[in-house]
């Protein structure tokens, strides 16, 4: 299949908004939202559950990427319907490259990290023993649309049109970087900082499938698919 245009000529209003919408979720909400909940918990007398809380960060999160990139989904979404099959196979690609390639930079980081590495993993695992639907609902839905519109079409599309290098790699570092950060700000220990390895493969997998596909919901697909196997082993 011939390669497509992944960047669907994001506007410069988009193109801001999009960059706003990146150091917040990068940056602002990681380092904020616990301090705000636990104000607004103080304010009105009341203990915000980590379900409530987890909910709560997603919902808005959904929202404000639909907000800041509703005219991007509604190109990419046309892009979808007008070749419906060939992203349907991007993703289908995708999700054997995923687990097939997986295994091997599993494999290759158990050479250099003992026992479970997966910090994120283990940290949905004990969210999903408290609050089962809303942890499925963020990991299978809320999660991958917000992230693949960020790091895949806001990221990789804007930069793909100057290389494809430079539009993979800072995809998949900042894909990495955001599923770290969140226990590195949380003590300011910087020793996790190394664990952003075991994104790279995803990231790359799902950028690629982003790219083959032509329509961001080839790595939608693809990440729901991946996260969706994983919470259903897992349970």
């Amino acid at each position: 299949m011939a390669r497509r245009s992944v960047s669907a000529g994001m506007t410069r209003l988009e193109k801001i908004l999009g960059g706003g919408l990146l150091a917040i979720y990068l940056f602002v909400l990681p380092l904020t939202a616990d301090p705000l909940f636990d104000l607004i918990g103080k304010l009105f007398g009341i203990t915000i559950a980590e379900g409530v809380r987890d909910a709560a960060y997603y919902y808005i999160l959904f929202a404000l990427t639909l907000i800041a990139l509703w005219g991007y989904f509604g190109r990419t979404t046309r892009a979808f319907l007008d070749r419906a099959g060939g992203v349907l196979a991007a993703a289908g690609l995708g999700l054997v490259a995923f687990y097939g390639l997986n295994e091997i930079s599993w494999r290759v980081l158990r050479m250099f990290f003992s026992g479970q590495i997966n910090l994120n993993d283990q940290n949905i695992l004990a969210r999903m023993d408290t609050s089962p639907h809303t942890t499925v609902l963020i990991v299978v839905i809320l999660a991958p649309v917000v992230e693949e519109a960020i790091f895949r079409g806001y990221v990789f599309g804007n930069l793909r049109e100057y290389g494809r290098w430079p539009a993979y790699l800072a995809s998949c570092l900042l894909f990495a970087w955001v599923h770290v950060w969140p226990f590195v700000a949380a003590g300011w220990d910087f020793s996790y900082l190394p664990l952003m390895v075991q994104y790279i493969v995803p990231g790359l997998v799902m950028a690629w499938t982003f790219e083959r596909a032509g329509s961001l919901w080839g790595s939608v697909l693809l990440h729901c698919a991946v996260n969706g196997l994983a919470v259903w082993s897992a349970m």
